[in-house]
């Protein structure tokens, strides 16, 4: 029998996207990670968590239409690791469940991204 190969032709333009998205998917999953972790001390938690309300301020007012998505979900992010640190018991927990979850997300979307990546370069080729 015949093995068949599924080819797909793939954009260069659609596969810049799919690589930067792969590398952003990959990067927000370990700054979730570290601040997650940050969020434990003082310091290192305000430090992380207003970084991350800063950048999505920052992009949330770009004219790019694409950067407003990224920009909220920073937000929410600076927002749960400032309750994480300063808020009461049943807060936090809930805080630092939605950090590790989202963390676990963006990990599994970046890896899915990734994989698509690499089937698409070795497709074009």
């Amino acid at each position: 029998m015949e093995e068949f190969e599924i080819k797909r032709s793939v954009s260069r333009e659609e596969l810049q996207k799919e690589g930067k998205n792969a590398a952003r998917c990959l990067i927000g999953a370990v700054y979730l990670m570290v601040l997650t972790i940050g969020a434990r001390f003082i310091f290192l938690g305000i430090t992380l968590s207003g970084f991350a309300l800063f950048m999505g301020l920052r992009f949330i007012f770009s004219k790019d239409r694409e950067e407003i998505k990224p920009a909220l979900i920073m937000i929410a992010a600076g927002t749960l690791g400032i309750l994480f640190r300063f808020g009461p018991g049943l807060v936090r927990a809930f805080s630092a469940f939605l950090l590790g979850l989202g963390a676990m997300g963006l990990f599994v979307a970046g890896i899915w991204k990734g994989v698509n990546f690499l089937i698409g370069l070795k497709n074009r080729q």
